[in-house]
């Protein structure tokens, strides 16, 4: 059996309906928070496959959070081996980050579901979310790393790039449509109205970008060098 890694930045941030497609694939889960004390001393190059999750935090936000350097360098082993890697959200900018890319607040938090653009001339498994609004729960961004293609935008920033076929780092959350753990983000808002449209969009669009989400992550995985 093939043998699966989450990292979890947070308790509420798991593999969601990403779990499905992983499993299929012949993947054991096993799981990691970066509170854990075993966590500083973990080997991230050794499991078949790493899916690093997003939280609230920020790459820079080191003081807050001393565990953030160690996560880049274990990254930066794990991606110069070339070893299959999944980043969602802050996964994807520590993604970003461990090969040497700027990550930085952005202009403005995007939050809510929408479409993403896949890049012109581009064959990926984003293909799959093509015209579906997926969840997004962001403000930060990142410069494109050297030697990566880009995959898909929004009007304010990039939503995906990959490094042949063992790196994909989405900044959206197509994982995210039918897990409860939900309600856990939306204590985040400070708006009760935006807290109501977003608990409607989630429900009636979550499904939807769910299953995208699934076919798009079952793709990648049948495409991975071993």
């Amino acid at each position: 059996m093939k043998s699966a890694l989450i990292v979890r930045h947070v308790p509420y941030e798991g593999c969601a309906g990403y779990r499905a497609p992983v499993e299929a694939a012949g993947y054991v889960i096993d799981r990691i928070d970066v509170t854990d004390p075993s966590f500083a001393t973990a080997d991230l190059t050794r499991p078949d496959l790493l899916i690093v999750m997003g939280g609230p935090m920020g790459v820079y936000d080191v003081a807050e959070h001393p565990w953030i350097p160690g996560e880049i360098a274990a990254l930066s082993r794990r991606l110069a081996a070339d070893r299959p890697t999944l980043g969602i959200c802050l996964g994807a900018q520590m993604m970003a980050a461990a090969l040497g890319s700027p990550v930085s607040r952005g202009t403005g938090c995007e939050i809510g579901f929408a479409p993403i653009d896949l890049a012109p001339g581009v064959e990926s498994p984003l293909a799959h979310v093509a015209g579906v609004p997926v969840l997004h729960w962001h403000g930060d961004t990142f410069d494109l790393p050297e030697g990566t293609e880009l995959l898909a935008t929004t009007p304010r920033y990039r939503q995906g790039f990959r490094r042949g076929r063992n790196l994909l780092a989405l900044q959206f959350h197509a994982e995210m449509g039918e897990d409860a753990r939900f309600e856990a983000w939306l204590d985040y808002l400070d708006c009760p109205t935006h807290r109501g449209v977003l608990t409607e969009e989630y429900r009636t669009l979550g499904p939807a970008a769910v299953r995208a989400g699934q076919a798009m992550i079952a793709e990648w995985l049948s495409s991975l060098k071993g």
